[in-house]
């Protein structure tokens, strides 16, 4: 009965795989707008992140969107296809779970923050104003 059942999601997650994708494609919104002055400052605040995601899931979809939204240039990394970082997930932040985004600090402390509102409450505390 259980490799019925994992059969059964699998073909689910194929079928409204491209529904996820086309639904953030077509929804994603467009950047905020900010001074040059400004835009480099946020890019160089975002050289120390890294959203570890699966590209169909829809909490890093979301979390993807208020990226995009903030017009932030965060690196992502695929956990799902990607073994290296599917590793650095689990040894760095103790767990496979996304999304999660990756925080190197300055002084070199790295902060593993899980769930989607978490992150994005992060980002708009960090981003929203900048």
């Amino acid at each position: 009965m259980r490799p019925l059942i994992r059969l059964f999601f699998r073909g689910l997650r194929q079928v409204l795989a491209p529904v996820v994708l086309i639904s953030e494609k077509l929804s994603t919104p467009k950047a905020m707008e900010r001074s040059p002055e400004a835009q480099a400052e946020v890019d160089r605040a975002c050289e120390g992140l890294a959203l570890y995601q699966f590209r169909t899931c829809p909490f890093c979809v979301k979390v993807r969107k208020e990226i995009a939204r903030l017009g932030l240039p965060i690196e992502v990394r695929d956990a799902q296809l990607d073994p290296d970082h599917r590793r650095e997930l689990a040894e760095g932040g103790g767990r496979v779970k996304v999304p999660c985004l990756r925080i190197a600090q300055d002084d070199g402390e790295v902060e593993w923050l899980y769930e989607s509102d978490d992150i994005n409450a992060w980002l708009q505390r960090r981003f929203a104003t900048a």
